[in-house]
């Protein structure tokens, strides 16, 4: 396992953290434990959740996992994340203080620690001013509830306006941004891994793996089905699955990574992630697994380096279409040139 500092602070996380999204939910609680022992035998030492994750179950899962294991308390960095529903009252969504204070202290509560490592607004709030949201994760941090704090699903005008704001309040900066981002969902590159590169914010990427796309599970023009959550749930995501599918561009990057993993020898989950760990700003990246033996596959890429050619041939290969104005060939070549260095 290799460590990077997270984000722009002083703390330092595995460059793969485990996202227990499936935790309460496509994981029973004995399996989230063993997934959870593997991923720290492994080395790991970064988890990601939210209070959404079941309902709250996800977090609690974690919790008894720490009471179970004393000895890895101090070691865990804990990542959770507030903003979606979780009650039908008015008040009970957002990032407004009163909404927060009782979501942070939920998340303690249910987690059964005193401070959390990082807590993240899970996405935008359109309706709460960004002065409200930003102060009272400052007081947060003064309070010692949480050591950092970061965003999710933010675009990069959200993004810039929330640290300058902090800048110019001198309120604690934000130190990560948690977005979609692999092989196969590049669009970020535009505006956002900027942004976060002139802020010096961190990314942690999550569903690097587009979705089960790039692990070999899907085959061109086959439904899903077995153990796959489309497959166990055939009605579900499907109109994304036949918009992914019918594009050629999803089985040209697919036949990359898979062509790279043969060669090597390595599958193609540990391809895809070995790609994107490389990728600028970038800190540690989320996988999700719901068994150890998923877990114990992604793991692996941590000692994956692909060459510069491999990586360039994917970097080729997946390059996002932007032909519209402004986001043409100029700008195309600036953005490249600021995320890969030059001028």
């Amino acid at each position: 396992m290799h460590y990077r500092t997270l984000g722009n602070s002083g703390t330092v996380v595995s460059t793969l953290a485990l996202g227990t999204m499936t935790f309460g939910a496509e994981a029973t609680e004995e399996s989230s434990h063993a997934i959870l022992d593997s991923y720290f035998d492994a080395g790991g030492n970064f988890i990601d959740t939210a209070d959404v994750y079941s309902t709250g179950v996800s977090e609690e899962i974690i919790g008894r996992w720490l009471g179970r294991r004393p000895d890895l308390k101090d070691t865990a960095v804990i990542a959770t994340k507030g903003r979606f529903p979780m009650g039908t009252g008015p008040n009970d969504v957002g990032t407004s203080r009163r909404r927060l204070t009782r979501a942070l202290d939920d998340s303690l509560r249910r987690l059964g620690v005193e401070q959390i490592d990082l807590y993240q607004l899970h996405a935008w709030d359109p309706i709460t001013p960004l002065e409200e949201t930003l102060r009272f994760l400052d007081d947060s941090v003064s309070r010692g509830k949480i050591a950092y704090y970061g965003f999710s699903n933010f675009l990069g005008w959200q993004l810039t306006k929330a640290v300058h704001l902090a800048r110019a309040h001198g309120w604690t900066p934000a130190v990560t941004l948690q977005p979609q981002y692999s092989l196969l969902v590049r669009d970020i590159e535009s505006e956002i891994v900027p942004a976060a590169l002139d802020a010096g914010i961190g990314l942690l990427p999550w569903s690097p793996l587009g979705g089960g796309w790039l692990s070999g599970k899907y085959k061109r023009d086959q439904a899903p089905k077995g153990a796959t959550r489309l497959g166990e749930n055939p009605e579900r995501g499907m109109e994304a699955w036949k918009a992914r599918n019918s594009n050629p561009g999803t089985w040209e990057v697919i036949g990359a990574v898979e062509d790279i993993a043969a060669a090597r020898g390595v599958s193609p989950s540990q391809v895809a992630l070995a790609w994107l760990l490389d990728r600028p700003a970038v800190t540690s990246v989320i996988l999700g697994a719901r068994t150890t033996e998923q877990l114990a596959d992604n793991l692996a890429a941590a000692g994956l380096q692909l060459s510069t050619e491999e990586a360039g041939h994917l970097t080729r290969v997946s390059q996002p279409r932007t032909g519209v104005y402004p986001y043409g060939p100029m700008a195309d070549e600036q953005r490249s040139r600021r995320i890969e260095g030059g001028r």
